[in-house]
């Protein structure tokens, strides 16, 4: 329970922008700080800062305070977030030109670094969460699209329609570039560094931008291998977990938790790897994965290795989904929970053809059989217009639960919000 708030604001700082925030909607020369003594846990009133528009010196968020994002926040090129362990972040609610995310911009870095004991939390404005706590009470996992997301972008390879060399992200309006990604006319940057992700939570976001268009929990679009992302999580997010537009950078220690839509969704030629991924569907979510190609001349092929997928029962929910130009490797699964309806699916000509060339690789796959399932094979579909395939399936056993031998090695995540609300037993 909340106490009666007593709020002041105060004006701070006027920024001189560079110019890179077109948006009317988005101001873009004021912060303020809002003093308040709301906090539940008796240790006295507390600073939120509210940030809105441009980033444009480095600059720390620190755990002493917490922070709203109103509308867009966008780290500018050659600029520096750096975001202490145990911070709290909090997303304004808004639909879409008022969507809150905190925006990246190519050339812009972020030092979001946090522990297992103090991971760096961003979540809604709405959760009850407070300076020193991991986790609110008013909240779950099925409060989704609160706020918006976080976007990274890099200027690392990608393949983009009609080989152009950079496009706008999925979420931000055109006139906006601070929402451009991909090299543009320089040589891609294939070890772009944005900056370190590792510890941190992102919670109930996905907030609607128009029609059947939600902002992605956390967004990669072009994300260079010089960035280090390492042990997150995104829960109850409106929209998908992580999307890779492109891009090289590696992802380890990744849990996602009632998604809308797709966990883990890849797009145009995203050719780094994900390691140890945790997936936990429920009543809302989609696929697991979603695997998707090189939309232009440029090809490349992602790995995922060492994943845990957790169906969500007789919900026509899928394992995975493999699209279009889809090319990766996807080995050491382990999946239980799913039913009867849920398959991994060559979704068509492209894609079965691509897996006789062998640029869809699987191997290792273990799966617990949903009732009413007796082969392990019939899970494997080729949906494929005219192309078939031989050996789709054959590399996938069927095991009881319990006894895998292979999936992600979930103690690695067991700092996760999602472990210890969900139960998970890691």
């Amino acid at each position: 329970m909340m106490k009666n708030s007593v709020l002041f604001a105060l004006t701070i700082t006027t920024l001189a922008l560079t110019g890179c925030i077109q948006d009317d909607d988005t101001p873009i020369v004021i912060e303020q700080t809002v003093i308040n003594n709301n906090n539940s846990n008796g240790n006295g009133s507390s600073a939120c800062i509210v940030k809105s528009g441009g980033i444009a010196i480095n600059e720390t968020w620190t755990a002493d305070n917490c922070y709203i994002i109103d509308r867009k926040v966008v780290v500018q090129e050659g600029v520096t977030l750096t975001i202490e362990p145990g911070t709290i972040i909090k997303g304004r609610a808004g639909q879409q030109s008022l969507s809150s995310a905190l925006i990246v911009a190519r050339g812009g870095k972020i030092m979001a670094e946090g522990t297992p004991t103090q991971p760096i939390i961003f979540t809604a404005e709405a959760d009850n969460i407070n300076i020193g706590e991991t986790a609110g009470t008013n909240l779950d996992v099925t409060n989704v699209g609160l706020w918006g997301g976080i976007i990274i972008l890099g200027k690392a390879s990608s393949s983009f329609p009609g080989d152009v060399t950079e496009l706008q992200i999925e979420g931000i309006p055109a006139s906006d570039t601070f929402g451009l990604y991909g090299p543009g006319g320089d040589p891609a940057v294939d070890d772009d560094n944005s900056g370190v992700l590792k510890y941190v939570s992102i919670r109930h976001g996905g907030s609607l931008l128009g029609e059947g268009n939600e902002i992605n929990g956390l967004t990669l679009g072009a994300v260079g291998s010089g960035t280090t992302i390492d042990n997150i999580e995104v829960i109850g997010n409106k929209d998908d977990g992580v999307e890779f537009f492109g891009g090289t950078v590696n992802v380890s220690n990744v849990l996602v938790w009632g998604q809308g839509d797709d966990a883990l969704d890849i797009d145009q030629a995203y050719s780094g790897t994900i390691d140890n991924a945790v997936v936990v569907l429920n009543a809302i979510s989609d696929h697991a994965l979603e695997i998707d190609g090189p939309e232009g001349t440029l090809n490349g092929a992602c790995t995922l290795q060492n994943l845990t997928l957790i169906g969500n029962g007789d919900i026509e929910s899928e394992y995975a989904d493999y699209r279009s130009n889809a090319q990766a490797t996807t080995s050491n699964v382990y999946a239980f929970g799913f039913g009867a309806s849920a398959d991994v699916e060559l979704d068509n000509d492209g894609v079965a053809t691509n897996y006789n060339n062998n640029l869809v690789n699987f191997s290792n796959w273990q799966i617990v059989l949903p009732t009413g399932i007796t082969a392990v094979e019939d899970i494997f579909v080729n949906k494929a217009s005219t192309v078939t395939v031989t050996g789709f399936g054959s590399q996938a056993t069927a095991v009881s639960a319990g006894s895998q031998t292979t999936g992600a090695t979930t103690s690695n995540l067991s700092w996760t919000y999602a472990n210890i609300a969900g139960g998970l037993g890691f």
